[in-house]
């Protein structure tokens, strides 16, 4: 399915369902992925909005931060999500974004 396509059908999904994680979350991939950067951003913060705990927007966001060079927002935003997954003893989360935390600290 072309990206814009995705795009479309998560905003339609979104209309019925607009407090959905995982549509919202998806949303900020498609526009990250599509290079809005902007849109990406607000829908990573709504993610966060609606599950204050949901450590893959965190990852993204911090991503994003990195790609447009906003260091300080993206180590926040790892930092974040870490003390999160440490709460939820998700070691996989633990090590990605500890490895994250390190890369832009180095």
């Amino acid at each position: 399915m072309e990206r814009i396509n995705r795009i479309e059908a998560l905003l339609s999904m979104l209309q019925t369902e607009p407090q959905d994680v995982f549509l919202n979350y998806s949303l900020g991939l498609e526009y990250s992925a599509n290079n809005n950067f902007s849109l990406a951003e607000e829908q990573f913060k709504k993610t966060i909005d609606i599950k204050p705990d949901y450590i893959p927007a965190f990852f993204h966001l911090g991503k994003l931060y990195e790609e447009i060079k906003k260091t300080p927002e993206a180590l926040n935003c790892y930092k974040q999500g870490l003390d999160f997954a440490k709460q939820q003893k998700n070691n996989k989360a633990v090590n990605e974004l500890s490895e994250a935390i390190f890369m832009l600290e180095d």
